[in-house]
């Protein structure tokens, strides 16, 4: 099931009808209490969200969502006419996982969607209760909860910095360029391009390293890419 939470009645029905007309089950919401009625009686794959409606916005919706363990993890995609670069950075930093501008092209929001449902799947298939816990350093990485804690703080982290994450320190020592990195987090489904990789790993770095300018964790190595320290103390 897939929740749209859009204010503008004619943008919902054709955003249902688009994914429904691709077999996939579909609801829609004009206002964040319908919506949180709805979350009460279970948590959808994946939330297409915009950002300007009535109640609270979109940003606090997102916030919301991000502060609950059941959801904390859960696809989010921003859908709103707003473009700006400011305004994708405030819904990406808030911890939404993709930004679709309106007006919007109905074939590209079903593949960004298919793309991110078949991600979090394949990433959340085999969650349970932890075990094999990475430590580097005084970073704590506990893959099956989904949870990374820096000395005594926990570390909150969206989808895809917790995916990225995980990857490099489950391949300590080893460099990969950012083409590699890409398409084992993001897949060659994924609209998007390599670049994404770099501005995971600023974000990354800005939570774990004691000093993000000048990275001991996630190093670069220049030329080639990145590569996860694993013999830290």
């Amino acid at each position: 099931m897939i929740y749209i939470l859009e204010d503008d009645a004619s943008i919902r029905k054709l955003v249902v009808y688009t994914l429904q007309s691709q077999g996939m089950e579909a609801q829609g919401f004009d206002r964040p209490s319908q919506f949180w009625e709805a979350m009460e009686k279970g948590s959808p794959e994946l939330v297409l969200l915009d950002i300007m409606l009535p109640e609270e916005d979109g940003l606090q919706v997102l916030k919301r969502l991000r502060s609950m363990p059941a959801t904390k993890t859960l696809p989010v995609i921003m859908l709103t006419a707003k473009s700006t670069e400011y305004d994708k950075v405030l819904g990406l930093d808030e911890g939404a996982d993709d930004y679709v501008a309106k007006p919007f092209d109905p074939a590209e929001l079903v593949a960004r969607v298919k793309a991110h449902l078949s991600r979090y799947k394949r990433l959340t298939g085999s969650r349970g209760e932890d075990d094999g816990a990475i430590t580097v350093g005084d970073v704590r990485i506990l893959p099956q909860s989904w949870r990374v804690f820096k000395g005594d703080r926990e570390v909150k982290m969206p989808n895809r910095e917790f995916a990225l994450l995980k990857y490099l320190a489950e391949n300590p020592n080893i460099v990969f360029s950012k083409e590699q990195l890409f398409e084992a987090i993001w897949g060659y489904d994924y609209l998007g391009d390599s670049a994404t990789v770099t501005v995971h790993v600023g974000r990354i770095r800005d939570k774990i390293e004691d000093d993000p300018a000048n990275p001991k964790i996630i190093e670069t190595v220049w030329g080639r890419g990145y590569r996860l320290n694993g013999g830290i103390n």
